[in-house]
């Protein structure tokens, strides 16, 4: 191989190179300009042509990636989906005490809620729809399961310890938590209106989140000393 062809290679590669990168940039900045929109305005409210716009490309790329609307919005939601369940993961509950781990749970639940405004929108928004674009994915399901795993051997663990009440269910759990750490979000302005507090309020949600440990941790614990 001459010293020319050595160059036109490393040029092909850098090019290539270039154009992945690109290509992800592109797909990156679709998705996160569609989980604005559907969060903001939900699947039928939301417009492609804000969508490209916001990620400065045209809709070819849409369909180029994601074949069309249904495809972009179910990606999103997989997506927040798959955000959430990985940092659970990431949790390690297996390597924590059982109270402490449950008590990981709680406030990991009620802080990526409070911080990521756009999951509890998507999911508001996907109710709406009777959960029909959701049901089209393995995904979110998938991703589940090891989740409800991963309860169930904490759980299991806290029994056999004598600290846990015995027979506790890991789903019906898992939706208690998720309801405390969901619900003055998604409800947040009637009930600041009916109750004259503003559920914003940072004081009100470090108690609101002390509140949600003290809930779980009271009923699963069979001694209350433990739940300090």
């Amino acid at each position: 191989m001459t010293k020319s062809d050595t160059l036109d290679v490393k040029q092909s590669a850098r090019i290539r190179g270039k154009n992945r990168r690109n290509a992800h940039e592109t797909r990156e900045r679709l998705l996160q300009a569609a989980t604005q929109e559907f969060s903001e305005r939900g699947y039928d409210g939301a417009r492609m042509e804000r969508i490209v716009r916001a990620a400065d490309c045209n809709v070819r790329m849409v369909y180029h990636y994601f074949d069309d609307k249904e495809g972009l919005y179910l990606t999103v939601l997989e997506r927040v989906y798959e955000e959430l369940r990985a940092k659970e993961q990431a949790l390690n509950l297996s390597y924590l005490e059982p109270v402490a781990g449950m008590r990981a749970l709680v406030e990991f639940t009620f802080d990526h809620m409070a911080e990521h405004p756009e999951f509890t929108s998507l999911v508001r928004n996907e109710n709406l729809l009777g959960g029909r674009m959701l049901r089209k994915s393995s995904k979110v399901v998938q991703q589940t399961t090891p989740l409800v795993g991963m309860i169930r051997d904490t759980l299991k663990r806290g029994e056999a310890a004598g600290l846990f009440r015995p027979a506790v269910d890991p789903t019906q759990l898992y939706i208690s938590i998720l309801s405390l750490a969901i619900i003055h979000i998604n409800q947040r302005d009637t009930l600041s209106i009916i109750f004259e507090q503003d559920l914003a309020d940072p004081d009100w949600l470090t108690e609101r989140r002390a509140h949600a440990v003290e809930v779980i941790l009271s009923y699963l614990c069979v001694e209350s000393r433990v739940i300090k």
